[in-house]
Formats: C-alpha cells, structure tokens, sequence
C-alpha cells in the first residue's frame, strides 16, 4: 500500500453583505459585513482600513444600479502599510478559528453620496481582498467568497458630515505629540519644496522618476509636477491635526473634498519624521489625497507594491499616494 498522501491546511474566508432591502433615507442605508472562516486553521487578518473589517468610511463597497449608476464616494482615504501593521500587535488583526464569523455594521451614508445616481434598486458589494499574516509572519493576501446584498434606495439620498472648526491646529492630541506634529509639518513642507525642485529641474527620464512613476512621458512629467506645485504651497504647519483615531495599524487618513485637517491613527506615532514611511512623508501622502492638490488614490499600499505598480501601470503609479510620499522622501536616495 501507497503512503498516505499529506493533506496541507488550506485557509478560505467567505463574505456576505446583508442589510435592509428597501431605505427612504441614505442615512438608514446600514449594511453588515459577516466575514466567516470556512478553513481549518486560524486565521490572523490585518484590519486593512479599505476592507470590510474596519469601520473607517473608505471605498470598501462597489455600490452599482443596474443602469450602472454609482453613487459619489464622499468617504475617508487612509495610509496603510500592511507589513507594518502586522507588526502593530493583536489590535490590528482580527483573528478567526476555523468556523468562526465576526460581523461589522458600515453605515453607507458616511461614505457614499447618492444624489447625483439617484433613487433605484443597488447592489451592495464588499470588498473582498484580505490580507492575512502566517505563522513565518509574511503577510499574505486571500480573496473572500463573497455574496452582494440589494436595496433600494430613496428620500434623502445625501448626508452632511459636520466639519471640524478651522480655529484648533489640534484636536485631542497631547502636547508631546503636538511637538511631533510640529517636526512632521517641517519634515514635509522639506520634502514637498525638494521634490517640487527636483521636478522643474530633470526633465526627462531619470532613476528617481522611474523608480517610483514609471516610463518617463512629459505628460505624465507634468500631471506629477502639478500635484507636488500644489502641496508644497500647503502650509503644513497650519493643518488642523485630529488625534483621535483609534485604528492601531493605519497611519492617517483625510476627507478628500476637506482641505487641511488630517486624522492621525496608531502606526503614524511610532514612524520616524524622516525616511520610509515616516511621519513627513505620511503628510505628503495625506496631502495628495486633497482634492485641490490633484485628489490621488490609493490604488496600492507599501513600497514595494509601489514600485511594482509604477513598472505595470505608470497612468495609475502617478495617481497613487504612496508613489507621491516614496518619490518625496526618496529614501534610499536615488538621483
């Protein structure tokens, strides 16, 4: 008789989105996300703040009508780095033994605007990329079974977020973060000048502009050089800094349409002001997110996912937030 053949664990997660079929206001738009281990082992999964694990309001659903409407994203983007959230302790993951399912409520209203794709009938989906952290430590990414939920959608279709008064540059932070804030707004105004200078004066293909926006092209040059014209007139200093974040993994996050007010998370306080994700260079990132300075996205998160995208995808690398702080800090320094 033959050996037994070995059987290797195999991890699996499934994702379903229920909720009201029908709402007369956005506001009552409340779903539940029920993420489900259906392997056989344990699973550790970072609270990627785009996932459907964190309660932040990001892009975490594809909402569509069956006319292909969609309604406005109005939420949060975040910095994320899942390799140092991993490193964050057990309140960045959540950890599910096989069988086990958590449920996390999102209230749709705080990031999605439906009066321009109007009343109808939408189907809700999450998204369904996890990121889950193996027994070698290596964060690995798993794509969830996923089941969408329909309602329909009428009445108020908008809600107004209430705005953060202009007259504090802090908010719930104290004082000894409020001197780390101080070096990060001088760090970034630095960073933000140099590379701004950097642009003007190379105008053609170059490590640094490669390495970090892909095949050199003057169009793609000049949509770049906009972007950092545009940060490095923000006056750091003057942001409004809230401190009252309380996701552990997540660096920072802004509201895109909410020029100068920065939420700062749990990994952005242990980031050193200068180098690779640093505190400096988190408020370029935050600051590409503004609209007025060119509204990018994050299309990756990390360095190296950064680097790769600007190899496969320069039109996405320059529209990418990670690209912008990493081509800023340019750390290892490249010429």
């Amino acid at each position: 008789m033959g050996a037994p053949i070995a059987v290797s664990a195999a991890p699996g997660l499934s994702l379903k989105v229920t909720g009201p079929d029908s709402v007369n206001t956005v506001e009552a738009l409340k779903v539940v996300a029920t993420i489900t281990n259906t392997g056989d082992e344990t699973l550790k999964i970072l609270n990627d703040p785009r996932g459907p694990l964190s309660k932040l309001p990001t892009d975490t659903f594809a909402i569509s009508e069956a006319s292909g409407a969609r309604p406005a994203f109005s939420g949060v983007k975040a910095k994320y780095v899942p390799k140092t959230a991993a490193a964050a302790g057990e309140s960045a993951y959540t950890i599910l033994a096989p069988g086990q399912q958590i449920k996390v409520e999102h209230n749709l209203a705080e990031a999605y605007n439906f009066t321009n794709s109007g009343a109808g009938a939408y189907s809700v989906e999450a998204r369904n990329l996890f990121y889950i952290v193996d027994s070698s430590s290596k964060v690995v990414p798993i794509y969830a079974d996923a089941e969408a939920h329909t309602a329909k959608v009428s009445g108020t279709l908008s809600v107004t977020r209430p705005i953060i008064s202009k007259r504090a540059t802090f908010k719930g932070c104290t004082s000894s973060q409020q001197t780390s804030l101080n070096s990060a707004a001088s760090a970034a105004q630095t960073y933000a000048a140099n590379a701004l200078s950097y642009l003007n004066s190379h105008t053609s293909s170059t490590t640094r502009y490669t390495t970090w926006f892909g095949t050199y092209t003057a169009a793609r040059h000049t949509t770049v050089t906009s972007h950092f014209s545009s940060i490095s007139s923000n006056v750091f200093s003057s942001f409004t800094f809230d401190c009252t974040c309380t996701e552990s993994g997540t660096y920072a996050y802004v509201y895109p349409d909410t020029f100068g007010t920065v939420y700062l998370c749990g990994a952005f306080w242990s980031a050193p002001t200068t180098g690779t994700d640093s505190k400096g260079g988190t408020l370029i990132h935050e600051s590409s997110h503004f609209t007025r300075n060119g509204g990018t996205d994050d299309h990756v998160y990390g360095q190296s996912a950064a680097k790769s995208l600007a190899t496969s995808n320069p039109t996405q690398a320059i529209d990418n937030a990670d690209n912008h702080e990493y081509f800023a800090e340019n750390n290892p320094a490249q010429s």
